[in-house]
């Protein structure tokens, strides 16, 4: 026990260099399929449990809302060990919303039926290797303080209400973020009897970081997307 003091002891609080500089850390992300040229397209994407991949020609395309980068793919596809995975819709895109938020941002967040994953993500931001803080991005537990609302979960009907309620109470100008594959479409609980489509179920969503669950940095970028300090990553 005593060596793993001394050992922190002697590292010290190490924060990720992200954003100023790329994080090359062992584990910081699970990576996920690229898609593109492969042999037999076909046969590729009908092992995809969720259906994310599609056969196009010969090659793959990847449905980011839909992939759950699980390993089911990684022989057969090229896959990257990026993390920058926020995106814009195109409808938040052409509504041209300005970002209001560059020196800091408070955030709600709200559990609309997830497995825990995510949630246990969004969780890691605050710990010391993430710092959140340090960015002027901070946690906070109403929506009458909140800029911006983070979803988490493919909505489920008992939620809807509540979360409505909770946008609705939000001062203006206020956001959306869709963190997960579940937040982004339903992923593999919606739609069905008891949950929806995601995070659309209430209103318009301005940034949605896929995965399930996406990494730390990957819900990082999609703050400092939001906050106006950082840009998309166009896929080759």
């Amino acid at each position: 026990m005593s060596q793993w003091v001394f050992a922190g002891l002697k590292a010290g609080i190490v924060t990720t260099p992200y954003p100023r500089r790329e994080d090359h850390a062992h584990g910081i992300t699970p990576g996920r399929p690229r898609g593109g040229v492969v042999a037999s397209p076909e046969e590729i994407a009908s092992h995809c449990p969720v259906g994310a991949l599609a056969a196009t020609g010969e090659g793959i395309t990847v449905d980011r809302g839909r992939c759950i980068h699980c390993p089911a793919c990684r022989a057969d596809i090229p896959w990257e060990e990026t993390y920058e995975w926020a995106t814009v819709p195109p409808e938040a895109k052409e509504a041209e919303v300005e970002r209001p938020f560059r020196r800091s941002l408070h955030v709600l967040v709200v559990d609309a039926g997830d497995c825990g994953a995510c949630l246990s993500e969004v969780g890691q931001l605050n710990n010391p290797y993430y710092n959140m803080h340090r960015l002027g991005f901070f946690i906070t537990p109403t929506p009458r303080k909140a800029d911006l609302l983070l979803l988490v979960g493919p909505m489920t009907e008992h939620m809807k209400l509540a979360v409505e309620k909770a946008y609705a109470a939000m001062p203006t100008p206020k956001r959306v973020m869709a963190v997960g594959t579940c937040a982004a479409s339903g992923g593999i609980f919606g739609s069905s009897f008891v949950a929806g489509h995601g995070a659309n179920e209430v209103g318009s969503v301005d940034v949605v970081v896929p995965g399930c669950p996406p990494p730390p940095l990957a819900i990082l970028h999609g703050l400092l997307l939001v906050a106006g300090r950082a840009q998309e990553v166009v896929e080759r």
